[in-house]
């Protein structure tokens, strides 16, 4: 791996590279599910656009889990490929691709015998039950897919090849799109056509990344005899807990809204909130993007070594306001772009020109997306302490927004300010976990400047 800025090549340069090829590869990755939104809502209607909100908790827990995998191995790899005397890493992606393989024989059980009861759980009723269990029977079904592509791209864009890991990105989101239109469109196919259209976008994937290996750019491979450690699958998940969390988070959000909305709005409201909540798939990708491509470079100089020279301090500290910089200027780009746009928007979903779904959306994106300028910087924060082995404070950051405030203040909220309430939930939220981001992160980096960098182990 050669994540170090070369003589003629100095650290911002490097930051952009790995950046903005990462943000460009998520939105194509997030476009998966976007696409289906487009479709399912122009093409069957408004029940099987609510039913693919309700489906979607389901796809967060089985992306999250395979970035989990995927980032924490990937960290580990560089983290200790960095270090001479290390040959962790020589190992860690047989680790990691066995660790895969039960999480998707989960999914994939669960996808062939459960996709009633499980659609059943998220919340889907009478008008939206068919809708939404051919969706997850397949999507859970081709699991071993999307595992699989989320390690590839993670060890791949670690291995140097950022641009690599976005075109596998992007190729398989246009696939999706194609295939979205042909599948539900001239063929018929409805919601298992969609589903179907967005499990072949990382076989496309995959099939470009496998470029990789073909011109031999590879430093990582399946080796065999390799003494399998119940300790080092601990130390990618706890590593990758983070990324686990923040796409769990979205899942939690998704349940949780949906249950309160159903009662206030009925199926035209969960419907207005899948709207809005695809879009955040989108716009949220851009800060996950940000936090992707920081990773391996924030890996590179946090090694023991590289952390205790002036020089390694420095990028430390220049990664860190390069990020935040970032993420705060995307927030602000994408929240002028859908409160401008937020009527037009909404329409493009709304198949039937309902009104009263038109007029929820708009008025809730206004609201809603206040967050973005909160969750870029969060999720960057925990994927700046997980990348330099700070596991524990990226996982209270990602715990806290995910799961053990957004719930009470959702509940809260919306028994105060009913519809208007539950949009505010995730702006406060997120605008509180914020504060301790920023302290966990300033509190790094000044512990980085002394040179004391505690592990994991601490």
């Amino acid at each position: 791996m050669n994540t170090a800025p070369t003589k003629k090549e100095s650290l911002f340069p490097l930051f952009f590279r790995y950046v903005s090829a990462n943000v460009l590869g998520m939105i194509g990755f997030s476009c998966y599910i976007l696409a289906d939104t487009f479709f399912i809502a122009r093409g069957i209607g408004a029940d099987a656009l609510a039913a693919l909100n309700l489906a979607l908790p389901a796809y967060s827990l089985m992306n999250g889990t395979g970035l989990m995998i995927g980032m924490g191995a990937a960290a580990r790899y560089s983290l200790s490929a960095a270090q001479p005397k290390d040959k962790i890493h020589q190992t860690i992606f047989t680790h990691a691709l066995y660790l895969t393989v039960p999480a998707a024989v989960i999914f994939s059980s669960a996808g062939a015998l459960f996709p009633g009861q499980i659609a059943h759980v998220l919340g889907a009723n009478g008008e939206t039950i068919s809708y939404a269990t051919d969706y997850l029977r397949v999507l859970l079904l081709f699991s071993p897919l999307f595992l699989g592509n989320n390690l590839l791209t993670c060890f791949v864009r670690n291995d140097g090849a950022p641009g690599l890991s976005m075109a596998g990105m992007i190729t398989g989101s246009l696939t999706n799109i194609v295939l979205d239109y042909v599948f539900v469109y001239p063929l018929g196919m409805g919601m298992t056509g969609a589903a179907v259209a967005t499990a072949t976008a990382p076989v496309v994937s995959m099939l470009v990344l496998s470029a990789h290996f073909i011109k031999k750019n590879n430093r990582f491979r399946v080796l065999s005899g390799v003494r399998f450690s119940a300790r080092r699958w601990l130390d990618i998940c706890a590593l990758g807990v983070s990324s686990l969390v923040s796409e769990l988070s979205s899942g939690i959000v998704i349940i949780v809204f949906n249950f309160l909305i159903l009662s206030l709005n009925g199926n035209t409201g969960v419907a207005a909130y899948g709207i809005l909540a695809n879009i955040a798939l989108v716009l949220v990708a851009i800060f996950t993007g940000i936090a992707q491509g920081i990773q391996p470079i924030v890996s590179k100089y946090a090694a023991s070594g590289n952390r205790e020279s002036t020089s390694g301090r420095n990028a430390i500290r220049s990664i860190r306001r390069y990020a935040l910089a970032t993420a705060l200027l995307m927030a602000l780009a994408a929240y002028t772009a859908v409160t401008v746009w937020s009527v037009p928007i909404a329409d493009i979903f709304n198949r039937d020109h309902d009104p009263v779904l038109t007029e929820i959306a708009s008025g809730g994106m206004k609201i809603y997306f206040v967050s973005l300028f909160f969750s870029g910087i969060n999720i960057v924060a925990a994927s700046f302490l997980s990348s330099a082995d700070r596991p524990r404070q990226a996982f209270i950051v990602s715990i806290l927004r995910g799961f053990l405030l957004i719930i009470p203040v959702a509940w809260l909220l919306a028994a105060l300010a009913g519809l208007t309430g539950i949009w505010m939930a995730v702006p406060v939220t997120e605008g509180i976990v914020s504060v301790l981001a920023l302290i966990f992160l300033f509190k790094h980096t000044a512990n980085s400047n002394r040179g004391d960098f505690p592990d994991s182990r601490d």
